[in-house]
């Protein structure tokens, strides 16, 4: 099994060789090409691969290339090589869409740095086309709860299942692990798509105005009550109510809301005519409600009535892999919309973010991402990265290393250090996995 599939292109013959023998010997599976022209029979959109391959040659330059690669697969990553000091022509390189760009000739360990980290990029977004495939015509608000874990996975089945059952749902996860991003999607997925989402902070409202705040009063129904109002859940009719921390609702609003659910009917503060309306519930609770129930500050019934349907949301500690995806995917969002070029991600930098405890889950990754586009410091993360200057740089085969230590090392957790699977997983040689073992001091239980 290679590393990765890698595509040569250089007129020079002995250059061509050297690239290929450098990285054979990496256990990459190298096609050299001497022209641009036949390089390009092989790359289509599904290909596995990256392109390596010099501007400056005959017939079809590197440039063209890039141009007619981007034709084909705009996400397909195309490394060019330079002549030494054609800074003008590189800059140009990229502003065209190349991945990376290297000088003439490049430093072997920071090619295949280069290398690695690219076809790592081609193989997250090959990744992320299979799963839309297997989801099927699932929606875009489905494919927005990222994550390639088996969890996640199985987390985008189940809502693409109950959107379609239109049931109330109680929705279960720490803070910031997307309770709302998955409510957004049962919603948006499901039969009441075209009509209104109601979102309810229940935590945030005083406990003098939540009841107020649901159900609506009439005029004159208390003090300050100087005209009708409507409740959320009534503003929500035909559409979508979310409540979001339902377990600060106080007890005798909880008696209230459990009929909405039961009976579908509701009545104003202040009124006496009921109301019949037609809404989907999904609740979201970060406590355990069931705890809560045997500590006597959850109504028991309304907490059954809720838990026919359950969404159970990971933390992100349970799923630390899907950390790269995440962090590149909010780092290309929060860049795209101030209008900036998206930084690039450095292997030691998400080396230390799954190396992070992250207590405030998805939503603390994302403040991180913001603060990395925007070039502030990572708050707590920052003493954990490498100074920057010369002297204090650690150097990029220490960064490498470890960095591939900690990847051998939570792929052996994952695959119970079983040797063949582990290989099978980091897509590497069975030979390779024991050597690096045997170079980072790793055994099968690590």
């Amino acid at each position: 099994m290679s590393t990765g599939k890698v595509i040569i292109v250089d007129d020079e013959d002995d250059v061509r060789e050297a690239y290929d023998q450098t990285l054979a010997l990496e256990g990459f599976e190298v096609f050299a090409f001497s022209s641009a022209r036949d390089a390009l029979s092989l790359i289509t959109p599904d290909w596995p691969g990256i392109v390596v391959s010099d501007i400056r040659m005959a017939n079809m330059d590197g440039l063209e290339l890039l141009a007619r690669i981007r034709e084909i697969d705009r996400e397909l990553p195309v490394l060019l090589i330079t002549a030494h000091g054609d800074v003008a022509m590189a800059v140009n390189a990229m502003h065209q869409g190349a991945y990376d760009f290297m000088e003439k000739p490049p430093d072997p360990l920071h090619m295949l740095e280069v290398i690695s980290r690219a076809l790592k990029l081609r193989h997250l977004v090959l990744e992320n086309r299979r799963l839309r495939l297997e989801l099927g015509s699932a929606p875009a608000p489905v494919e927005e709860i990222l994550g390639t874990t088996p969890a996640m996975i199985r987390l985008r089945q189940i809502v693409s299942m109950l959107a379609r059952a239109d049931v109330d749902t109680l929705v279960t996860g720490d803070t910031g692990t997307g309770k709302e991003l998955v409510a957004r999607a049962l919603h948006k997925t499901g039969p009441r798509a075209g009509e209104k989402f109601v979102a309810v902070n229940c935590a945030a409202l005083p406990e003098s105005l939540i009841e107020s705040e649901l159900f609506g009063h009439e005029k004159g129904a208390f003090t300050n009550a100087h005209s009708r109002r409507i409740g959320k859940i009534e503003y929500a009719h035909k559409g979508t109510l979310f409540l979001d921390e339902i377990e600060s609702i106080p007890l005798r609003v909880q008696v209230k809301l459990l009929r909405v659910l039961q009976e579908r009917l509701i009545e104003r503060i202040g009124s006496n005519e009921t109301i019949e309306v037609d809404i989907r519930v999904i609740a979201a609770a970060k406590g355990d409600l069931a705890a809560l129930c045997e500590a006597g500050e959850f109504r028991s019934d309304l907490f059954f009535r809720l838990n026919v349907a359950t969404i159970e949301i990971p933390t992100l500690a349970e799923r630390l892999e899907d950390i790269p995806l995440l962090f590149s995917a909010f780092v290309r969002q929060i860049a795209a919309r101030r209008k900036l070029e998206p930084p690039e991600i450095s292997a030691e930098l998400l080396s230390v973010l799954m190396r992070h405890d992250w207590p405030g889950n998805v939503r603390e990754l994302k403040n991180w991402a913001e603060k990395y586009v925007i070039g502030l410091p990572l708050g707590d993360l920052s003493p954990a990265l490498p100074a920057q200057g010369p002297e204090e740089s650690r150097g990029l085969v220490a960064l490498v290393d470890q960095f591939e230590k900690q990847s051998i090392a939570q792929a052996l957790v994952k695959n119970r250090g079983r040797i063949g699977r582990t290989a099978e997983y980091l897509k590497i040689p069975r030979k390779t996995l024991y050597l690096r073992m045997q170079k980072y001091h790793l055994r099968k239980e690590e």
